[in-house]
């Protein structure tokens, strides 16, 4: 019999627009009552040194009923075999669907003979393919771990982020080696209140046994790991985490962490776990906490742009932060003086970002409107987060894939003249964050200022006709992405004019000043701060100490 070949890279190149995806992502999860409007929230970081951030986007169908679906590999590109294709698909832009489902992820790799090379179905994949078939967060758990069973799991341990407009889950999955079909996994539904977050370590550790309400799981998931010789208690003891993702160091310090600061953002009580991400306690980070106040999408927005900021890990402080407190560390992350092996501090906001979210998901409006994918592509710390509604119905040109790749420059590509921005802010950060945070903060103020305006007259047409108001907000996220395009490519030419040659031109509100004759005021030299210059003088005693000659000091 003929079969219909459907592959998800004819819909999207997904072979050669996904470069792999090292283990360098952060998700923080919101449920409705910890929330500031009684939305659910995920956010997500994609970091990758070889990810090129765009939107994706794949129209919602009815396929014939002998449909196959190719699958690739979301990382490299490698064709890993066939499944069967739903009989309807969802539209999905970016990680939400039109049904108000939104799914993240982070690698926590876990143990490495636990991989099956064997597998058809990569952590990738079956997220977007998830988002293309499912109505529920529940329905995408069934989906994913259906989809494993089948036809096996390529990829290694991930935690998963899985939300709808009313409930907010964490899954974590890991394979059972090759030859071994399926996957070993747990979900848990974060309670209404609370807030979670993972960052590339495995946080499930305890769950209930009996709660399939609250809790979902694996057949096997605990006899596996006995099998295994990963754990041998009762099972009312099995940790999830500690049996297929045991910590070490690094878990702690390059990914533990970065919950911790965010949980810190959300609740100051958290500082009493830094002893635990320096490995110098033993009080385990909880896997969700409660806020001490109610958390805004733009609260995430800034988590989101974290660097350690006011702890003791702050990396604008160190060494590293060089003469204009930048808080980046180029890689590798760890590194060796005399064979004693040193490491740079890993933080939620990292220049590698190929792009980064916070879905807000609404159970009061219409789907189409009630979805927000809060979108921007490079470091977050230095990016727009741009409104575009679920059921927005084209891709911003700005945010399309295939304008531009990782190696071919696009001058109307967002990921690039956001990079172009970023990539100047990396030589002066302390002097040049300034500016961009001003335009950011503008952009942000006033898509925030909009929306329950837009929103309000979404829902009228909405109820006039549904197709009216989907082409209402397809103009609007179109329209928010040139308008941040055009400002961030300003802002870029602007910082170049400002700090040419690393002097200071003056400006008043964007504007450069001319002197009564027409031409630019003498370039002022900002120099270093008061703690650079010191540093220098420590490390340099009087070498670069000015000095009288004789002649000088006889002419006194």
């Amino acid at each position: 019999m003929h079969k219909t070949k459907v592959s998800l890279s004819l819909i999207m190149a997904i072979g050669l627009l996904f470069p792999q995806i090292s283990m360098a992502c952060t998700n923080f999860l919101i449920t409705k009552n910890a929330s500031a409007d009684n939305s659910t929230m995920i956010s997500y970081a994609a970091d990758s040194h070889d990810l090129y951030g765009e939107l994706y986007y794949w129209p919602g169908q009815t396929w014939p009923d002998d449909a196959m679906l190719d699958v690739y590999e979301w990382d490299t590109g490698k064709y890993l075999g066939q499944i069967k294709q739903a009989k309807k698909t969802y539209t999905v832009i970016g990680n939400i669907n039109e049904n108000q489902v939104a799914i993240a992820e982070t690698t926590f790799g876990g143990r490495k003979e636990l991989v099956d090379t064997s597998g058809i179905i990569d952590y990738g994949s079956l997220i977007y393919i998830a988002l293309q078939r499912s109505r529920s967060a529940r329905e995408a758990i069934k989906i994913m771990t259906d989809l494993v069973a089948e036809y096996g799991y390529y990829s290694s341990g991930e935690s998963f982020s899985i939300a709808d407009k009313n409930e907010v889950w964490i899954m974590e999955m890991i394979g059972k080696g090759t030859g071994n079909k399926g996957a070993v996994w747990v979900a848990r539904k974060i309670p209404n209140g609370m807030v979670s977050g993972h960052a590339n370590q495995a946080r499930i550790t305890t769950f209930p046994l009996n709660d399939e309400e609250n809790c979902l799981y694996a057949d096997d998931v605990i006899d596996f790991a006995k099998e295994q010789g990963y754990f041998d208690g009762k099972k009312k003891d099995f940790s999830f985490a500690d049996s297929y993702a045991p910590l070490d160091y690094g878990a702690l310090r390059f990914c533990e962490a970065r919950v911790w600061s965010g949980f810190r953002l959300m609740n100051p009580e958290m500082d009493k776990f830094e002893g635990y991400i320096k490995g110098e306690s033993s009080e385990r980070l909880p896997l969700w906490i409660k806020p001490s106040k109610k958390i805004s999408y733009r609260d995430v927005q800034n988590i989101m742009r974290d660097h350690f900021e006011g702890t003791s890990l702050d990396m604008t402080k160190d060494a590293g932060a060089g003469s204009f407190a930048r808080p980046y560390r180029f890689r590798p992350l760890t590194w060796k003086v005399d064979d004693q092996e040193y490491f740079n501090e890993r933080a939620i906001a990292t220049q590698q970002t190929g792009f980064s979210f916070v879905a807000q998901l609404r159970d009061w409006l219409p789907d189409a409107i009630g979805g927000i994918l809060w979108f921007g592509v490079d470091d977050a710390a230095t990016s727009v987060y741009v409104p575009i509604y679920c059921g927005i119905n084209a891709i911003p040109h700005h945010f399309a894939v295939g304008n531009g790749s990782l190696l071919e420059y696009s001058s109307t590509s967002a990921f690039w003249i956001f990079n172009r921005v970023s990539n100047q802010a990396y030589s002066r950060y302390s002097h040049m964050i300034q500016d961009i945070k001003k335009v950011q903060k503008g952009l942000e103020d006033k898509f925030e200022d909009y929306a329950p305006v837009i929103e309000q007259a979404a829902v009228n047409l909405n109820k006039l006709d549904p197709q009216k108001a989907k082409a209402f907000i397809t103009e609007y996220s179109l329209a928010q992405s040139k308008i941040t395009f055009d400002a961030w490519k300003k802002l870029d030419e602007f910082l170049m004019v400002k700090y040419l040659d690393g002097n200071l031109h003056k400006e008043e509100n964007g504007v450069f000043l001319r002197n009564k004759h027409g031409r630019p005021y003498p370039a002022q030299f900002p120099g270093y701060s008061k703690e650079f210059y010191e540093k220098i003088v420590k490390e340099t005693g009087d070498k670069l100490k000015m000095k009288k000659l004789p002649r000088e000091k006889s002419n006194h």
